[in-house]
């Protein structure tokens, strides 16, 4: 399916990887810490920690000779997953019902101060929601696909 989404949940879709990730992001990071905090099965964990190194969102580092030991860390491809993970937990927080107050906070370091990052136009710097965008089609788009309802080609001009 040729659908940037689609290929990211290929990748990352399953329930234990932002799990994985999540911790990752608290500062986890070698495997038994992640199985203890998470009560996950080795082997899926195991599973979930090889996908995300082998899609190079984690990195496996040696941090111990005898016997070998590794832990994971994030790349720079998984640190641009993090606008995502903080979008789920202010959703989390907001529709989940997983308590009264949310369970966790986020403090920007720049200010000091509680923060709840959003999205913003990267040309003008307005923040965006979902009814301020409108899809169109990009330069990898399969001409063989159908198109939602709502998105239209952009129109070509006769000089272009």
């Amino acid at each position: 399916m040729n659908c940037s989404v689609a290929g990211a949940l290929e990748i990352v879709g399953e329930w234990w990887t932002f799990l994985v990730l999540r911790d990752a992001f608290l500062g986890v990071r070698r495997f038994e810490d992640f199985q203890r905090r998470l009560g996950i099965a080795r082997n899926v964990l195991t599973a979930r920690l090889q996908t995300l190194v082998s899609h190079g969102i984690l990195e496996r580092r040696r941090y111990q000779e005898r016997p070998e030991r590794y832990e994971y860390r994030l790349t720079d491809k998984g640190l641009e997953l993090h606008p995502i993970l903080v979008s789920l937990m202010e959703w989390g927080d907001k529709w989940a019902g997983v308590g009264e107050a949310p369970p966790m906070e986020l403090i920007h370091k720049g200010c000091g101060e509680r923060s709840k990052p959003r999205m913003v136009c990267d040309q003008c710097g307005e923040p965006v929601h979902a009814r301020d965008v409108q899809p169109i089609t990009g330069p990898g788009w399969n001409d063989d696909e159908e198109l939602a309802p709502h998105v239209s080609r952009p129109e070509v001009s006769a000089g272009a």
